[in-house]
């Protein structure tokens, strides 16, 4: 009976498979250190940023994904609020209000611990959710921030969804 030896393969960094990616999708991408990457995604409602970081002493993968918009001060209470209610209906991920720069950021993980490497499939996966979770809210925190309107009303208004074509 012969021994089966088990040869590792050496797997990517997480963030050169997220460089190549976005390169693959034509985004532009700025790795600014080993352990970080940016990349710009053109939206249907306005350019998202992505910032991917390596944590090496948590062996994790984190995304936040940002819009080009400052939220002002007098709109910054009910864009929590907002953030709240929207966050309840996330499964993976969630919205952050900086309230000191009034940055609206979207932010998830991706844990590789115990010697775990990522799959271009989670890699994919998370910046799909990033993206796909900043595309569906937008039009909320643009009625609140910029219309005026409770979180509730913008919510509600935001996520119709239409079918067919007129």
């Amino acid at each position: 009976m012969t021994a089966l030896h088990a040869i590792p393969l050496e797997t990517p960094h997480p963030l050169d498979m997220v460089e190549q990616l976005a390169a693959d999708q034509h985004w532009f991408v700025d790795r600014t250190a080993d352990d970080e990457i940016n990349v710009i995604v053109e939206g249907s409602w306005s350019d998202l940023y992505l910032c991917l970081t390596w944590r090496d002493d948590l062996q994790g993968l984190h995304v936040a994904c940002s819009y080009d918009l400052k939220i002002p001060n007098h709109r910054r209470e009910e864009a929590s609020r907002l953030a709240s209610m929207v966050n309840e209906q996330l499964y993976f991920g969630h919205f952050d209000v900086w309230r000191q720069e009034g940055s609206l950021v979207y932010r998830n993980g991706l844990m590789l611990t115990g010697g775990a490497r990522a799959s271009l499939a989670q890699c994919e996966s998370l910046i799909s959710l990033a993206l796909e979770s900043c595309e569906r809210y937008f039009p909320a925190f643009q009625f609140v921030i910029w219309a005026g309107k409770r979180g509730e009303e913008a919510l509600q208004s935001s996520l119709l969804e239409t079918m067919g074509e007129a």
